[in-house]
């Protein structure tokens, strides 16, 4: 019979979620910058920065967590800034679980925006342009809109990521009750106690049931977007 959870395994699931949480906020102004910068913008050296978005795809995480411990540790050169400048340790810091998390997701939510602002129809952008709408109005009415599918699809993929981040988390932030050990972590923590695998199965199916009710929610807004356009 399945056991409730522990109130160690609550605590690991509510800082995952707030981490995965805060990653996302961050991330999704850089990815969709990002997007648009690969989708409508030819400039040479975009191969570097295509490679540079998926680098984390094909990194291994520990190498990931490695060069965030290198540049936003405490003696790294904006890590250093940060905490000189501002009072501000990324390193062994939820902040900066949140930071690995969000860095391991990128690739997830800008490839899907990608898409589906190259789908836009330029012609209506161009149509609400020449009828006197400012380029803000065009992209906040026109193509986002447009582009609803591509984004509810990273945002969720990105969150379900961020969720189960684990290499680069424990390289820069460590696994510290309560302020880095999120589920991927305590499940790993877990296993290094004789008495051990049952939290970690408990911590393992939440982070499975996490990860379907994401990819679920991400189905439905997909449906309900392109319903919603047939309909018009």
């Amino acid at each position: 019979m399945f056991e409730p959870l522990s109130p160690f395994e609550i605590q690991a699931l509510a800082l995952s979620l707030r981490v995965a949480a805060a990653a996302l906020i961050g991330l999704l102004p850089v990815a969709l910058a990002l997007a648009w910068l690969l989708a409508r913008v030819r400039f040479p050296g975009r191969w570097l920065v295509e490679a540079f978005v998926n680098m984390p795809l094909v990194l291994p995480p520990v190498v990931t967590g490695l060069v965030l411990l290198s540049v936003f540790g405490v003696r790294g050169p904006i890590g250093g800034w940060l905490r000189e400048a501002f009072g501000v340790t990324l390193a062994f810091h939820w902040t900066g679980a949140a930071l690995a998390a969000g860095i391991m997701a990128l690739p997830l939510v800008v490839r899907p925006l990608r898409l589906s602002l190259e789908g836009v129809d330029r012609h209506l952008e161009q149509a609400a342009a020449s009828l006197g709408a400012p380029p803000l109005h065009v992209f906040l009415r026109i193509t986002l809109p447009l582009a609803a599918p591509g984004i509810v699809a990273g945002v969720l993929l990105g969150f379900a990521r961020a969720f189960g981040e684990f290499g680069a988390t424990i390289t820069f932030a460590g696994s510290i009750p309560g302020e880095t050990q999120t589920v991927p972590v305590a499940i790993y923590a877990a296993l290094q106690r004789a008495d051990g695998e049952p939290a970690a199965i408990r911590l393992a199916v939440v982070s499975v049931i996490v990860s379907i009710a994401a990819l679920f929610v991400s189905e439905w807004a997909n449906r309900r977007v392109t319903r919603g356009r047939s309909d018009l």
